[in-house]
């Protein structure tokens, strides 16, 4: 087997505040599998899908993919020489996807909803496509060799802006922050910066032995970010406009003949 992509997680943050040992179970323990299983069949590359959630984690879903996180990064050196290329990929939220505000507020414009939960109107996140999430997890697998995370470089929006995309006409009720729920989200921060690239359209954080060989550990047409540098979803300067939040809404794919 030349590939494995590890996508399996418990991941709805509410959810797993009051169920930590099944997110344990699933995220750890479940990580812990797949890299041994990998090792012992001698697959050529390993990804592993993460989340902005696991940078500076406030909740167990956070807590557990950082775990996950470092364990496919310490596995690398584990497996030795001979062993799979294990490479991590930073997401932001999956535009469209189950447990997301995109499809509940599709379902309850379709069901004639005058008002929109929202948790807090200062709220931003960062958004990716489900494209964009293919492509990174093709790049990692092309240009990987072994411990880096890869970040694409994506935009962040207002939650209060999703709401206006998807149903202009409705109020917004404020309903408060959910547990474990952060107002704004890190893809990068300021200890990774030392040992990230960035490439363009993606940056790539190396493990910090890669800056003491990077003719051989890193690789050629990226620029070291500055020391100090963040990329959070407050401060990304790529925020989404209301024009392409509903653009970007109307691409996606109807469910149960939600609009």
């Amino acid at each position: 087997m030349d590939v494995v992509i590890h996508a399996a997680a418990l991941k709805h943050v509410d959810l797993m505040e009051y169920n930590p040992i099944e997110a344990v179970s699933t995220n750890i323990t479940g990580a812990t599998n797949i890299l041994d299983a990998a090792i012992d069949r001698g697959v050529g590359k390993v990804v592993a899908l993460s989340t902005d959630k696991a940078v500076n984690p406030i909740n167990i879903y956070g807590a557990t993919k950082l775990v996950s996180d470092k364990l496919f990064r310490g596995a690398h050196a584990y497996a030795g020489s001979g062993g799979p290329a294990f490479m991590i990929v930073r997401y932001g939220n999956v535009m469209g996807s189950r447990g997301s505000v995109v499809p509940l507020f599709r379902q309850l414009k379709a069901q004639g909803a005058k008002t929109l939960p929202i948790t807090d109107p200062r709220m931003t996140r960062f958004w990716i496509t489900l494209e964009q999430g293919v492509d990174l997890v093709i790049k990692s697998m092309e240009l990987g060799t072994g411990g880096e995370i890869f970040l694409a470089r994506i935009p962040s929006c207002r939650i209060t802006d999703v709401a206006r995309a998807i149903h202009p006409d409705a109020e917004h009720e404020i309903i408060g922050i959910r547990p474990g729920e952060k107002l704004h989200e890190q893809l990068l921060t300021e200890d990774e910066a030392r040992s990230t690239f960035d490439y363009g359209d993606h940056m790539v954080v190396y493990p910090l032995h890669a800056l003491d060989n990077p003719a051989e550990c890193i690789r050629p047409g990226g620029r070291q970010v500055p020391g100090d540098f963040l990329f959070t979803s407050e401060n990304n300067p790529h925020l989404l406009s209301l024009e392409d939040l509903q653009r970007m809404v109307a691409e996606l794919p109807e469910r149960r003949g939600l609009k």
